[in-house]
């Protein structure tokens, strides 16, 4: 954590090193001390401290200054540090100003110049003002803050990306949050809903709507890759491509995992695991992974975030994969664990609020802002009740909204058990969305009672859905062969009746190999897979086995 500022402002060189020298000599264990030389660079200086999230504690001003006094420098200084401690140095020509200045800008104390001794006549007076600023100081919070509306799509996708890549983030609303506007301030900036969000990093940089590809690369996120070529390229970070680059990496794999959006997958949002081996009390989609990518990593695994794989295509014996951010991975396999989204559904106005109320997927970004709302959830397997369980502890109410006549079918037992026992859940089943209604943002919804037909309009700002399985494979290209919904067909499902031929090669299909040799699938993307984070990271690791027997038949 960064230490609290003393910033000393002089126009005068040799005496603003000087009582910077004699603060540091008493306070540099607790605090850092910063000078400037004349009022407009102490500005910028504090403006720069604001984006940065440092806090300072005491500014020490000469009054005569050219171009910006004293008490004009402490005066503009509110506006950034309300809190901070001023005092003003002056020579006795000075003191009628510095009695004017307690008047208009709070002026803590004024010291007559010179200070020495400052053990008599410098320390303890600074001493009792920084005590005083130290019982009410609260450390800032370190990390990336986001300035956005509650209702901007693209603020929402910038808060999920942040939280599902692990980096700490501070969302400030700017309709609402003060906070915001004095960042904004110190920015210089003035956006337009078309601005927003604005970012500000950890280090002080300033991002209006910035492209996920410049925001992973300004908060340290890879997103180029190491070596030219390597072994084993996967294409998806949720449990199936997290277990394939930690059995490739420590079985001495040139092993490279590429993510479009963050780590986890669908598995990732979840905010409870409770029936997944080894974890008797349960795990969070993001512990799991987090944990998964530390692992893989040890082992020497690459990680490239916020790229998309846009084409696959052999060219000879390599296997390439071009990005979406214009590079290629060339290697000698590829695993596709690129999984499914939940499918969008296409009632009238939903497409009109997707991240302005709608949202598909257990938006973790959003849970703070649900707080004593009422929220709705589509669906009814598992995702939708751990949803479910999550949001009641944020919201007045959670409706899970379940096209069944019960949850027994789509659901383990053990969410049904704790849906039940919490009082603010309820389910509605043999129900749909027909539709969604709201100026800007959602504010009602329609729902349709599927054994009666009668329709009810109920108001609503949080929909979640969570329902269907869309598989990621539009991007793969007529080599690797699909079934009519997009799933990938592998092993055996290459060579069944009722399916077209598509294997050339003279050996048989291994169990996870795709129509193209060299490129193997694991995970939901497959086609009859058992859509289990068990199974998937079970995969991922049998595809590794099955990477090896390649390359020795190669």
């Amino acid at each position: 954590m960064n230490k609290p500022i003393l910033l000393t402002v002089d126009d005068d060189d040799a005496v603003s090193q000087a009582i910077t020298r004699t603060l540091r000599r008493q306070y540099a264990q607790r605090f850092r001390v910063l000078r400037a030389e004349s009022g407009p660079a102490a500005l910028e200086t504090l403006r720069q401290l604001k984006l940065s999230g440092d806090e300072a504690a005491l500014l020490l001003a000469d009054h005569r200054m050219p171009g910006m006094t004293g008490v004009e420098l402490l005066e503009q200084s509110i506006e950034l540090f309300p809190d901070a401690k001023r005092v003003l140095l002056t020579a006795y020509a000075d003191i009628d100003a510095a009695i004017h200045a307690i008047n208009i800008v709070g002026l803590d104390y004024y010291l007559l110049k010179p200070w020495d001794p400052p053990e008599e006549k410098l320390y303890p007076i600074l001493d009792d003002l920084l005590e005083s600023w130290l019982a009410h100081y609260e450390p800032p919070f370190e990390g990336v803050r986001v300035i956005g509306h509650r209702w901007s799509a693209r603020s929402h996708e910038v808060k999920d990306l942040l939280a599902g890549n692990q980096v700490p983030y501070r969302w400030l609303d700017v309709e609402s949050d003060a906070e915001a506007q004095k960042l904004l301030a110190a920015s210089g900036l003035a956006p337009t809903p078309e601005g927003l969000p604005v970012v500000v990093t950890t280090a002080g940089a300033v991002l209006e709507a910035p492209t996920n590809e410049a925001l992973a690369k300004e908060i340290g996120l890879v997103t180029r890759a190491e070596l030219p070529f390597y072994d084993l390229t996967i294409i998806g970070a949720g449990p199936a491509g997290l277990a394939a680059a930690v059995y490739g990496a420590s079985e001495g794999l040139r092993t490279v995992l590429v993510e479009r959006r963050a780590p986890g997958g669908q598995a990732g949002q979840s905010s409870r695991i409770e029936n997944y081996l080894g974890f008797p009390t349960g795990v969070s989609g993001a512990e799991l992974a987090r944990r998964a990518i530390a692992q893989a990593r040890r082992f020497g695994a690459e990680m490239m975030s916020v790229q998309g794989a846009c084409a696959l295509e052999a060219r000879g014996p390599a296997r390439v994969v071009r990005l979406s951010g214009g590079g290629e991975l060339s290697s000698h396999t590829v695993l596709i664990a690129t999984g499914v989204s939940y499918r969008r559904l296409e009632a009238p106005g939903f497409q009109d609020f997707v991240g302005r109320g709608i949202y598909y997927g257990a938006s973790v970004a959003e849970a703070q802002g649900t707080r004593d709302q009422e929220v709705y959830i589509i669906g009814g397997a598992n995702s939708a009740g751990q949803a479910a369980v999550y949001f009641s502890r944020f919201a007045r109410s959670v409706t899970l909204l379940v096209r069944a006549d019960s949850l027994e079918k789509s659901m383990s037992r053990y969410l049904i058990d704790q849906i039940s026992a919490i009082p603010n859940i309820t389910v509605s089943v043999c129900c749909e969305v027909v539709a969604a209604h709201g100026d800007g943002h959602l504010e009602t919804i329609t729902i349709a009672d599927r054994a009666t037909g009668r329709e009810e309009q109920t108001p609503a700002n949080f929909l979640f859905v969570l329902i269907g399985a869309s598989p990621h494979t539009e991007w793969i290209g007529a080599e690797v062969a699909r079934d009519a919904q997009g799933f990938i067909l592998a092993g055996a499902d290459l060579l069944r009746d009722g399916v077209a031929p598509r294997w050339a090669a003279t050996r048989e299909p291994y169990l996870l190999e795709t129509s193209l040799p060299g490129v193997f699938v694991a995970g939901d993307a497959r086609r009859s897979s058992m859509k289990r984070v068990a199974s998937a990271v079970g995969e991922g690791a049998m595809a590794v086995h099955l990477v090896h027997q390649y390359l020795v038949k190669m």
